[in-house]
């Protein structure tokens, strides 16, 4: 039983569960139609059991009928009687209602889990170590605790995302339409203001054309670094793998492809792309894409070598006479996934749905456009005179919390946007079945919770590759400095993203990454359950993005009010918004 026909046993209680998700509200009904059956069903057996002939059945109802008669005309009692039990009869439907639907996901939770760790546990073992049939639970119980087999890594599994699951639900879509109807409100602001403002509409988009200007430069290194990618890791790899099994001097051989390896990360892939999008001068936009796509090709790069040399080492030890060497094809379907973990195989979907990747690529669109009417009418107006006054400490405080609202609609779009969109649209291509690309994130009771679910796919590169080999290498007794380590390159590379497509070092979000964010990742662990540790969560969360979109815009206002004729380098590390003269 494979990671496969797990898929296929799970497929059938997640339809199930779906649907009674979504029948849920319509379960009041159903109980209320049971019991009055119910009570049918026991009233005819009395009937049936007391009732003698139909002499003593006549005599049994006459003095009903008689009663019922004297007490009101036309059946009133007995009609607002029936409306009174029908209405008991639903109070306790609804009072049994969480109480089934409780019992359903607890029993559908331990099945899934159950087959979960079977799979693993087959998946780990020889074809000679099946199952048993009474398997005992304390090894059921040991099997799922279990992330993965470390021999294996991530499992990769067919599943859809979570926000597609949910917005078959009526109420989660509900939200959704709600977030359109404050994108009409933006749109309906900005028109009518424009209105009043020049006498005419404006429908420019000066800002998404200042944002995104050079894009010629912008495709061309792109192409560039993909390129080098597809070529110079790959080619790496496959001369070494074909000549280290026959070599004599294997560790220097693979010091010294490890060697050109580690230079092409650094100098082609790290310093050339930075230089390209500082001497060009590429605005903030335009520098996200160059930067990120840089990031992103380093990882892959990292994880293709990283998953493949140990089959290599691992076939020359067991004397194999084939050398485990993938091929350019699955190279390059890896750089194109969604993921950033390595496989030769990933599963997929059968078939390609266009009408999804239309609606998703609409969807990112959209996004944009949401993200260029908050800075619109919520950042610009804010911060556009920033720089030209003295500094107050009220007013800083007063814009960091009129920051927060547009710093939340920042952080669900680049969410929904990226994490959701963007990379289903590309597994939808690729037909890549496994879409966990995030979980339930705003559960979150605790920083620990929230930074594994926010973005799996950051997370699993960092889980495997650098916290468990930074435990491999040192021990497991460094669990604490394991993960101090991630969160130092965590920081570093989000402060280095920001630094260069901003054009300043300003490390505001460094320093609440690694003192907030370490603080609260031990504070605020995965003992706490409480609904107050959300609420607790999200204040946090909510303050952070003020605090981050305040300063950030404070100290590109600055610099555009207070340049300086002939800039050092200190002058890009020091904040201009410190000696500028300014009023928040």
């Amino acid at each position: 039983m494979g990671l496969g026909s797990m898929a296929i046993l799970q497929s059938e209680p997640a339809r199930y569960l779906r649907r009674q998700i979504l029948l849920s509200d319509s379960l009041s009904e159903s109980i209320f139609k049971a019991t009055m059956a119910g009570e049918d069903c026991v009233r005819k057996r009395q009937s049936g059991s007391t009732s003698k002939s139909p002499e003593s059945e006549e005599t049994q109802r006459r003095p009903e009928n008689e009663r019922s008669f004297q007490n009101a005309s036309n059946g009133r009692v007995d009609v607002d009687h029936a409306i009174t039990r029908k209405m008991q009869l639903i109070a306790e439907a609804e009072q049994l209602k969480p109480v089934f639907m409780k019992e359903v996901d607890s029993h559908f939770t331990e099945f899934v889990n159950s087959l979960v760790a079977k799979s693993a546990l087959l998946d780990s073992s020889s074809p000679a170590s099946l199952f048993p049939a009474s398997c005992s639970e304390k090894e059921l119980h040991r099997a799922k605790t279990l992330r993965a087999p470390p021999e294996h890594g991530k499992i990769f599994t067919a599943r859809r995302s979570l926000l597609d699951e949910l917005f078959e639900v009526s109420h989660i879509r509900t939200i959704y339409h709600m977030f359109i109807a404050l994108l009409i409100v933006f749109i309906l602001s900005t028109l009518l203001v424009d209105f009043i403002d020049e006498g005419r509409l404006v429908l420019g988009f000066d800002l998404l054309v200042f944002v995104f200007g050079k894009f010629p430069v912008v495709f061309c290194t792109w192409l560039c670094m993909f390129s080098a990618t597809v070529i110079i890791p790959y080619n790496l790899f496959v001369w070494w793998a074909q000549g280290h099994c026959s070599s004599s001097h294997r560790r220097i051989r693979s010091f010294f492809y490890g060697m050109l390896f580690t230079l092409f990360q650094t100098a082609g892939l790290g310093f050339g792309p930075t230089y390209i999008a500082v001497s060009y001068a590429l605005p903030p936009a335009s520098r996200f894409i160059v930067i990120l796509e840089q990031v992103r090709l380093v990882m892959k790069a990292h994880s293709f070598v990283r998953e493949n040399v140990p089959r290599v080492l691992s076939s020359v030890k067991d004397k194999s006479s084939t050398v485990p060497i993938p091929r350019i094809s699955q190279y390059l379907y890896f750089l194109f996934a969604p993921t950033l973990i390595y496989r030769d195989n990933y599963p997929r979907s059968p078939v390609i749905r266009w009408g999804y990747v239309a609606t998703k690529f609409a969807q990112v669109l959209g996004s944009l456009f949401y993200a260029y009417y908050i800075f619109v009418r919520l950042c610009i107006p804010q911060f556009l005179n920033s720089g030209q006054e003295t500094f107050n400490l009220r007013g800083l405080v007063l814009r960091i919390f009129n920051s927060i609202l547009p710093g939340v609609l920042i952080l669900f779009l680049v969410f929904f946007a990226f994490l959701h969109c963007w990379l289903n649209a590309f597994a939808e291509m690729l037909r890549f079945a496994d879409r966990m690309f995030y979980k339930d994130w705003w559960n979150s009771t605790s920083y620990a919770n929230y930074y594994r679910t926010w973005n799996v796919v950051v997370h699993d590169w960092l889980y495997y590759y650098a916290y468990r080999d930074f435990l491999w290498f040192f021990g497991k007794k460094f669990k604490a400095a394991a993960m101090l380590s991630v969160f130092t390159v965590s920081a570093a590379v989000h402060e280095y993203v920001l630094s260069i497509c901003f054009g300043f070092f300003y490390p505001v979000l460094f320093c609440l990454f690694m003192c907030f964010g370490m603080v609260f990742n031990f504070i605020l662990n995965d003992r706490r359950k409480g609904p107050i540790w959300n609420v607790i969560m999200w204040t946090s969360l909510f303050l952070g993005q003020g605090v981050i979109i305040c300063l950030y815009s404070q100290e590109w206002y600055a610099r555009c009010h207070c340049p300086m004729e002939n800039p050092t380098f200190l002058y890009y590390l020091k904040p201009r918004s410190w000696s500028c003269p300014m009023k928040m």
